[in-house]
Order: C-alpha cells, then sequence, then structure tokens
C-alpha cells in the first residue's frame, strides 16, 4: 500500500514538475498530470535499461529525477504534435 502511494506522489511531482518547465500552457486535471509524472518515469526508465543493457534498478536519485522530467516533457511534446 504504501509502495502504491509513494508511485502516486511521486508522478504527482514528476508531472508537476514537467508542466510547470514545458514551455506553453498545459491543460491537465490532477489525474492526467500524475499519469504523466508516472510515464515520463516509465519512458526514462526504459531509456537508462536500454542504453546500460541492465534490468531496472531501484532506489532513489536525483539523476532518475531529472530524467523522469525529461521523459514527462518528452510525452507532452508527443501528445501536443502527433
Amino acid at each position: 500500500m504504501l509502495n502504491l502511494v509513494s508511485i502516486l506522489i511521486s508522478g504527482l511531482l514528476v508531472g508537476l514538475l514537467a508542466r510547470v518547465l514545458y514551455l506553453g500552457p498545459v491543460d491537465m486535471g490532477l489525474g492526467q498530470t500524475i499519469l504523466l509524472g508516472i510515464g515520463g518515469s516509465l519512458v526514462a526508465g526504459l531509456a537508462a535499461s536500454w542504453r546500460d543493457g541492465r534490468p531496472w534498478s531501484e532506489g532513489f536519485s536525483r539523476a532518475g529525477c531529472l530524467a523522469s522530467v525529461v521523459g514527462a516533457m518528452l510525452l507532452i511534446f508527443l501528445a501536443r504534435h502527433f
């Protein structure tokens, strides 16, 4: 249960950061922002595991958070242009 709550909170924080840093208005509700953050984390995790050739690692890191925000911003870009 605690793991689900931490996923939702981190998804919200990553999604909010991506919305703030993305240029232009991003009209989303709270649920969509959480899903955006979770999706950005998945994109960043997949890119890192593809690059390193290792399975996903667990843990918290600043680089992982930054990559998650960039991944969420990439999802915003893709949703707007495709």
